[in-house]
């Protein structure tokens, strides 16, 4: 069957998005694709459109059970001969599913990568005439991705297993370094490699000092009375409350969260998309595979975990393509809370890397700079102009100051406190210094005999936070990602203190405390 006219059967659409046709077209020649399409890209048609138009089956490994049964429905109902195998089936349903396979009956599978890895299976699998294996959410076999699960790991026999099919992989969301493990660990063999750009023009980002966070949720959603959103709150207390309160003042709103049950889950996700519902209060957990195009905003009522989680999530609103906002409430006491969540991992590469992940979140709240030139660097793609004209900082610039003398008092006071002891502090410990604090650790360490003892008392504390960490923003600092978090002068940081060079610095648009 032609490509399009595939399309135009089963999907019902005229042409392909950006990028599509070529993955199609590198994937039906025998070749390793690798592919980053962001969220409402179109990830799925690429190995959909492939399963329809030559013989044999393709296997698709998906972590996203509740997911499966959405996207093999549509398919059903669309006329395609598919199926998938996880958990939730019971023993006679998989059984009956597994004889279907062995009789060539279906031409799409859905596979969690748990059950396709097991040796029973993977043999049966290659009597099944496999002609294509997508890994989906590809970002998960990646440590350094932001959803990385052990089980994708076992995801690297797959080469060895079946060495004569090509291996699609694709993710919404990866770093240039996740990108280069994905292609490592799944041994792509001279891998077609799309990346898709990350820029949504229609979307305007926002950061607001979160101060009254419910009142500033229903302060907005009163402000698009017949509008969809998404409120993401980092747990499922908060979404049930939220969703509550929401609902007492009027607004059609239910909570979304792993804790449900699945019929509950299903029964608040049908009434958002029908649009009975106007806004999920939700966790992470909802939205993936959600095809919803008139989301008009996404609030993030807590801070996210890493930039990776946030584009995604910021993802959801305005698939039509129309004006959406994404508005990020954001508090340096959520910073403590992820921080305190990270010390509670087991794994001490685990820990590094969800600090230096946070990290960029916080350097992305904080910044001056235009937020979408921050997102695409992020991601390693540059952006032309000086003025994305789609983010409060582009909008709203905010007020900057002569911060050399602050600068040159906080830099020196990093510098002292390595000379005195041979070794950096965090940010809190230099701060305490500088305002001349009476602590335990300052006696400890000997930092009250030091020059730079008590030299900013005449900033509050709060600020003397806000100036380190936009230090360390600009560059003049590095922030250590083990548990203490200590800060050392980077190259420019000496320089900038040896010549007293001017350093231009922004009032935060809010001072929180830490």
């Amino acid at each position: 069957m032609d490509l399009r006219a595939a399309l135009k059967q089963y999907f019902g659409f005229e042409s392909f998005r950006p990028l599509q046709e070529q993955i199609v077209r590198d994937a039906l020649a025998g070749k390793d694709v690798f592919a980053v399409l962001p969220t409402g890209g179109g990830k799925s048609l690429c190995f959909q459109i492939p399963a329809l138009v030559r013989p044999g089956l393709t296997v698709v490994v998906s972590p996203l059970i509740s997911l499966m049964k959405d996207q093999v429905d549509a398919m059903q109902a669309s006329g395609v001969a598919a199926t998938f195998l996880n958990s939730t089936l019971v023993a006679s349903e998989a059984r009956e599913r597994l004889r279907g396979l062995h009789t060539r009956k279906f031409r799409l599978l859905y596979v969690a990568p748990e059950r396709l890895m097991l040796s029973g299976f993977l043999g049966d699998l290659g009597k099944w005439n496999v002609n294509l294996i997508a890994v989906d959410e590809a970002h998960c076999i990646s440590e350094w991705g932001h959803d990385f699960r052990p089980e994708y790991r076992q995801l690297a026999e797959l080469r060895e297993k079946f060495p004569n099919v090509p291996i699609m992989a694709l993710t919404a969301t990866a770093t240039e370094r996740v990108r280069g493990d994905i292609i490592d660990r799944l041994k792509l063999r001279g891998p077609s490699c799309y990346i898709a750009s990350f820029n949504r023009p229609n979307l305007t980002y926002r950061v607001v000092p979160k101060a009254r966070p419910y009142d500033q949720v229903l302060e907005f959603v009163r402000t698009r009375p017949n509008e969809s959103g998404i409120v993401y709150c980092q747990s499922r207390k908060s979404s049930e409350s939220v969703a509550g309160r929401l609902n007492e003042d009027g607004i059609k709103a239910r909570p979304y969260h792993a804790g449900l049950t699945s019929a509950e889950r299903t029964t608040n996700q049908e009434l958002f998309l029908r649009d009975e519902v106007r806004v999920i209060c939700a966790t992470i957990a909802f939205g993936m595979g959600i095809n919803k195009p008139n989301v008009r905003y996404v609030i993030h009522y807590d801070l996210p975990k890493n930039i990776e989680g946030y584009y995604q999530e910021t993802g959801r609103a305005g698939r039509d393509g129309l004006p959406s906002d994404c508005v990020l409430l954001f508090s340096a006491g959520d910073v403590i809370k992820q921080t305190q969540f990270i010390d509670e991992k087991a794994s001490a590469q685990e820990q590094k890397i969800a600090r230096a992940q946070l990290q960029q979140m916080v350097h992305y709240a904080e910044s001056s700079e235009c937020r979408r030139v921050t997102l695409l660097r992020y991601f390693g793609e540059k952006w032309p102009e000086q003025n994305c004209g789609g983010c409060d900082n582009c909008l709203a610039p905010r007020e900057t100051f002569d911060g050399t003398l602050a600068a040159q008092k906080f830099l020196s006071c990093v510098y002292r406190v390595h000379e005195k002891n041979g070794f950096g502090f965090g940010l809190n410990h230099i701060v305490d210094v500088l305002m001349g604090a009476d602590t335990e650790n300052v006696r400890k360490w000997h930092h009250h005999e030091i020059s730079t003892y008590g030299v900013g008392k005449e900033m509050k504390r709060a600020e003397w936070q806000a100036i380190g960490r936009e230090l360390i923003r600009l560059g003049y600092l590095r922030q250590g990602s083990e548990r203490f978090m200590v800060l050392e002068l980077t190259t420019e940081g000496r320089a900038a203190l040896a010549q007293r060079k001017k350093i231009t610095l922004t009032k935060p648009a809010v001072v929180p405390e830490q």
